[in-house]
């Protein structure tokens, strides 16, 4: 295991933005995980743990501690019966291979998250979600080394206080836990209608009336492919803002002037409006700000496009939270974490 010094955080996020980071290394096992927060912890390190670096935005002056580069491998069947099969994930695999895996043995659960770039240890963090499906719908449990007790720990699906893009590893207990592998169990079923609003019209547009885990894969790569740059040849990182969450009354307001207003019911009163909807009709879909272009073809997304800095991509996101605000008096959030 070697350790880098000053190494360009830009080179390893896809947003191609930020500083150095004062050191950094890979991890392979969960072993080499503990040894390397013990040892920043005796040399007084902050820790930053790096998946993908598809949802991290580096500040320019980079991280004065140490990043540790999630690689822990692994795919293995723990359990299997009639209906379901359970799968133990390495933190270090990259999530569409897993998603590629599941739907090779025709499994279903997280099918529609196909091309969600990022590790698989990374989505719990945010509990990542894409076309009615999130990874809080099948992760049974996770392996995690708790920096707090210095051990490793098991903790169930209901522990993880799973909500809307969020978990306790990003809000109460954010920095405690670093994930070593989750445990999906996934369904033998086949996938059934009706599906999330724009993978049923993707369906009805080209006449898809079979359905299969690979039909879903397919037509969600397609969709994304369409409507998401490539971070690769344009840096960005995916959708840059949560989707909205509004109240019933707060929706009975809006469609009070904006009747046609998109919208999806998550029960208990709560309903969630497409950010991209409001950045678009707010005047800024296409434009660019402080270097950052709101992308024509998805508001959602912020593209690179001439930054220098974090300081040009922080204006751009305040400009646009603040243009959301006083036309809706809806507060938007960034979905980015920050390093």
């Amino acid at each position: 295991m070697e350790i880098h010094t000053n190494i360009p955080l830009k080179n390893f996020t896809t947003m191609k933005l930020g500083g150095n980071a004062r050191f950094m290394t890979e991890v392979r096992t969960p072993e080499e995980v503990a040894a390397t927060y013990r040892n920043a912890k005796a040399q007084s390190l902050p820790v930053f743990i790096l998946g993908g670096g598809s949802n991290v935005i580096a500040k320019d002056e980079g991280f004065a501690g140490i990043v540790i580069r999630m690689r822990i491998p692994g795919f293995e069947v723990i359990a299997d019966d009639l209906n379901s099969t359970t799968i133990r994930v390495g933190a270090g695999e990259e999530w569409d291979s897993v998603v590629k895996r599941t739907v090779d043995m025709r499994l279903s659960g997280i099918e529609a998250m196909s091309a969600i770039p990022g590790t698989a240890g990374a989505a719990p963090v945010q509990n990542i979600g894409a076309y009615g499906q999130e990874i809080a719908d099948t992760l049974e449990s996770l392996v995690a080394y708790d920096t707090e007790q210095d051990n490793f720990v098991t903790l169930l699906n209901e522990t993880c206080e799973f909500s809307y893009r969020q978990s306790i590893f990003r809000s109460s207990q954010i920095g405690r836990y670093i994930i070593v592998s989750i445990t999906l169990k996934l369904s033998k079923n086949l996938p059934q209608p009706p599906f999330y609003e724009a993978l049923q019209a993707y369906f009805e547009q080209h006449d898809v009336h079979i359905f299969t885990q690979e039909i879903i894969r397919n037509a969600v790569i397609d969709i994304r492919t369409n409507k998401l740059p490539d971070p690769k040849l344009l840096p960005n990182t995916g959708s840059f803002f949560k989707n909205a969450i509004v109240e019933d009354w707060q929706l009975t307001d809006l469609k009070a002037s904006y009747p046609d207003i998109p919208t999806y019911d998550m029960g208990d009163g709560r309903y969630k409006v497409p950010t991209g909807w409001l950045i678009e009709q707010a005047g800024l879909k296409g434009k660019v700000l402080h270097g950052m272009k709101v992308h024509d073809k998805n508001a959602l997304v912020l593209i690179n496009q001439s930054a220098t800095g974090y300081h040009d991509l922080a204006n751009a996101r305040d400009e646009i939270i603040n243009a959301v605000r006083d036309k809706f008096k809806i507060q938007i959030e960034q979905e980015p974490l920050e390093i």
